[in-house]
């Protein structure tokens, strides 16, 4: 526990900044759910598979690559199907969907998977490869997969704090591909935002039909996320993970309670951070550009496919 969750307390979720995946699913029986994690090979996505495959849930583990989820499943323990989801390949997409939908109804989706602070510019089809990656990706999929979302089904989107930080005007329509500018944390930024914002809207198209849409910030948490960043950065994080940083269950435990908890059944379009609402940034809050993120992420899926 680092020094910082010694100092924080509970919330009136009854959770916390320390509380953690088993503390969050404690009594609850999973059996017969099913749930799809991305990113479920690393880092909050393997103890976020753990901890519901242990209460009973079967879990859907999708990793980039088949190899990485059967190993992912090996890992876990209890029920969990193995599936392909390259996020930044439409037909890697496509096709974990296609399968998906033939496991049959899903309890929930957590879209866990991401990459962070890339420190140069990369791009896949012509889109900035976070952007692409945490936000086009997962609304692909999800979106691919509404049907087969439970009546009661919920989607959890892995959103972050780094939401804040984004360009003056939240999302750069104009600037998509990054080329008229890339800054690494403003990019990241900008993605987290995007996560945010399609829960946000999915919310509102899922209005009186009983499934909902949420979005969280997990916290900061040494994992490979952290891969990307420059040393200096990576010794930062390895210096102060026993001062500020959370565990990696502490750290996967908002996205299990937002999955799972009976009492979050009619809660949607919110934002949490450990484990209780939060105020998301101006950005975060503003309607229009929800919907408008919406429809160019729309088009793109479709030009794409």
């Amino acid at each position: 526990m680092s020094l910082l969750a010694m100092f924080k307390g509970k919330g009136p979720s009854g959770f916390g900044y320390a509380s953690t995946t088993e503390e969050v699913t404690a009594g609850l029986d999973l059996t017969g759910q099913t749930i799809l994690l991305t990113g479920s090979n690393s880092g909050i996505g393997k103890e976020t598979a753990r901890v519901l495959a242990n209460r009973g849930a079967h879990v859907i583990a999708a990793a980039r690559t088949i190899d990485k989820a059967q190993q992912a499943c090996g890992e876990i323990g209890g029920k969990a199907t193995p599936v392909a989801c390259e996020l930044s390949e439409p037909a890697s997409v496509r096709a974990c969907a296609d399968t998906v939908a033939d496991l049959g109804p899903l309890d929930s989706i957590i879209c866990n998977a991401g990459i962070m602070a890339l420190p140069e510019l990369h791009q896949q089809h012509g889109y900035e490869l976070q952007f692409f990656t945490n936000h086009i990706g997962h609304f692909a999929l999800v979106t691919s997969l509404l049907d087969s979302l439970k009546d009661t089904g919920r989607v959890v989107v892995l959103s972050s704090d780094a939401h804040k930080r984004t360009p003056s005007e939240g999302i750069e329509f104009n600037n998509l591909s990054g080329e008229k500018g890339y800054r690494p944390w403003t990019a990241y930024g900008q993605s987290k935002l995007a996560n945010l914002l399609f829960a946000k809207e999915l919310a509102q198209r899922l209005e009186g039909t009983g499934k909902t849409a949420n979005s969280l910030h997990p916290g900061v948490i040494r994992t490979n996320l952290a891969r990307n960043m420059n040393p200096i950065a990576r010794g930062v994080f390895a210096i102060t993970a026993p001062l500020l940083l959370k565990t990696i269950p502490q750290g996967a435990a908002t996205q299990c309670y937002l999955a799972t908890h009976p009492g979050l059944a009619n809660t949607t379009g919110r934002y949490f951070a450990d484990c209780n609402e939060a105020s998301p940034s101006r950005h975060g809050s503003d309607d229009a550009l929800a919907t408008k993120l919406w429809e160019v992420s729309e088009k793109i899926v479709a030009e794409l496919n």
